[in-house]
């Protein structure tokens, strides 16, 4: 990375100049010292100048999305993948806002490649990258994939009943009630691992209305489960006005 690399030099460069300037060897921990120095010092101050960058594209370009301007937005965050040679992790963190975005939208294809490339702390569009293996009949994928997530992300619990949800539909059950038992060990209180653990071991469906618009995003239910969720949260069908 440009960042590490530009620091790195110039802190080099200081503890030469320090070091031969006051003796090398009496006084070479001086040189260190202002090495540390000017390589924090210069790291944070491209990171922040980066950082503010990113977030002059990111915005607008988020904003975009939410208004459904989604090729404008996928266009500008595609804009900002020319800083992540300057900053570590910056290309991965937009590589997953992308694969999201075409995820969501079940352009699956199209967001495989950028949900690979994607952040391994974004739990969400590594979720999303598991289903893809799965789908693709890619079940070591899938599983190496949910396990990098959860070492990212161990106490979400969506993602335990998500990597559940998966195993039980490729016949691992038991492997299945292994990862919920996991997530209620991580998550004691949480109500909906807990009821999902005891459907699996009665050979029973898991319920994932609990998690609402989090859980339908990953696309695991079918359209008519999807629209009568919705009609539900809205209250169920609308009333007829007679005049």
């Amino acid at each position: 990375m440009y960042n590490l690399l530009i620091s790195a030099g110039a802190a080099v460069a200081v503890f030469l100049i320090v070091s031969l300037s006051a003796g090398f060897q009496q006084y070479w921990w001086a040189g260190a010292l202002a090495a540390l120095v000017v390589f924090l010092g210069s790291f944070l101050v491209i990171s922040r100048i980066v950082t503010k960058k990113l977030e002059a594209i990111m915005e607008p370009a988020m904003k975009d999305i939410q208004a459904q301007r989604f090729e404008k937005g996928i266009r500008d965050l595609k804009s900002a993948l020319r800083f992540g040679k300057w900053q570590i992790y910056v290309e991965s963190q937009i590589n997953s806002a992308i694969g999201m975005v075409y995820f969501v939208r079940r352009d699956f294809s199209t967001a495989f490649p950028y949900l690979e490339k994607g952040f391994f702390k974004n739990w969400v569009t590594m979720g999303m990258l598991a289903v893809t293996y799965m789908k693709r009949n890619k079940q070591d994928k899938m599983k190496e994939t949910f396990d990098k997530a959860l070492m990212g992300t161990p106490k979400e619990s969506l993602l335990y009943a998500l990597y559940a949800y998966c195993l039980n539909e490729i016949g691992e059950t038991v492997k299945g009630c292994e990862v919920l038992a996991k997530g209620v060990s991580k998550l004691p209180g949480d109500e909906n691992l807990k009821q999902n653990l005891e459907l699996l071991r009665e050979g029973k469906k898991m319920k994932m209305k609990g998690y609402g618009e989090m859980w339908l995003q990953f696309h695991l239910e079918s359209l008519g489960t999807i629209q009568k969720q919705q009609m539900a949260a809205m209250g169920g069908r609308r009333r007829i006005i007679r005049k």
